[in-house]
């Protein structure tokens, strides 16, 4: 089959890394797949650029789309009108600007996938489109439950447990019982307000915790000016924004992660990455979270005080991007068929 996933981002965060493993797991099933995506921005200032990225994965469609949101009305037109002369079976769009371009410029014989990554993509303006992968059943009943697929977050193969656990925290600088993480951009939906509130009563009930906030974003003064005002400053470590091989290593030292709130991507994938790695997740009622948590709990610090001092696991394997890969194929499939 031949594929093309569109991704009008140019930056490697929200689901560019979910797209890029999903691609390559297709293509190591024997379809042809390729990736396009914005050409047009090619500075990202405070992320990391994903073109590199598709680039060295082979991946990245080098024909003559900027696909960008960016993009002036001339050369949107003339996206569409390249688009209509690819060879491909089926285009599965990820944002909202390249599907537009693809419910317009797509092949006669060719069909559109959407994956919707946050509710606020539904809306009554968004295209129609021949399937959909949706990140809940909540999602799936709001659109066409026969077209849609519930797809998980998917998790890349090197964030596993570590061998040597008290040794990598060693190398980091850290410690902790529990260490305890949370890893995203610093804004409001994030909810580090209240997790820096609930670390602050739990470190009275158990002094040896520690937390560490990964990510950056304008709140940093803010949390920062919170840590203090609460004397847990020797308590709380700021690494900054993390990446590649260095934030799979902080995941892998982690007792605990706090996901309480979600950004762009509701599948959780920060939740299934550190799950992954051996890591306990406390996580509120968002998006895909109640799937992959071991306790789900409310937005209030003495909510997750209780949950962290509770300990509670739950057994809750996770399905290889190989296993999500043939699952999105078999969407195809059906929609192709009629």
């Amino acid at each position: 089959m031949r594929i093309l996933h569109t991704l009008s981002s140019p930056a490697w965060s929200g689901p560019a890394e979910g797209v890029a493993l999903l691609a390559a797991a297709q293509r190591s099933l024997g379809h042809e797949v390729k990736v396009a995506i914005d050409r047009k921005r090619t500075r990202v200032t405070s992320e990391e650029a994903s073109l590199p990225y598709f680039e060295t994965l082979g991946l990245l469609d080098e024909r003559d789309l900027e696909l960008s949101v960016k993009s002036s009305p001339t050369q949107v037109w003339h996206d569409v009108r390249t688009l209509r002369h690819f060879e491909v079976d089926v285009i599965h769009c990820h944002f909202t600007h390249d599907h537009t371009v693809a419910f317009f410029g797509r092949p006669a014989m060719a069909k559109v996938v959407r994956s919707i990554h946050a509710p606020r993509s539904i809306r009554w303006s968004t295209p129609s489109a021949h399937g959909w992968t949706v990140p809940t059943e909540a999602l799936a009943q709001q659109l066409a439950p026969r077209q849609c697929l519930v797809m998980p977050a998917l998790v890349a193969e090197e964030f596993k447990p570590h061998p040597d656990r008290a040794a990598l925290r060693r190398e980091l600088g850290v410690d902790g019982a529990p260490l305890i993480g949370m890893v995203s951009t610093f804004q409001p939906s994030r909810r580090h307000d209240v997790g820096i509130e609930a670390f602050a009563r739990l470190h009275r009930q158990r002094p040896e915790a520690r937390l560490v906030l990964i990510g950056d974003g304008r709140l940093a003064p803010v949390l920062r000016v919170g840590v203090i005002s609460r004397g847990i400053t020797d308590a709380v470590t700021f690494p900054g924004y993390q990446q590649g091989p260095d934030f799979v290593r902080w995941l892998q030292a982690f007792d605990e992660v706090w996901v309480l709130g979600l950004g762009n991507d509701y599948s959780g994938r920060a939740a299934a990455q550190a799950r992954a790695c051996g890591v306990r997740i406390l996580a509120v009622d968002e998006g895909a979270l109640p799937r992959l948590a071991d306790e789900v709990v409310a937005p209030e610090a003495q909510a997750i005080v209780n949950a962290s001092l509770n300990g509670a696991r739950r057994d809750l394997p996770l399905l290889t991007a190989t296993q999500t890969a043939a699952s999105v194929i078999g969407l195809y499939d059906r929609v192709r068929a009629g």
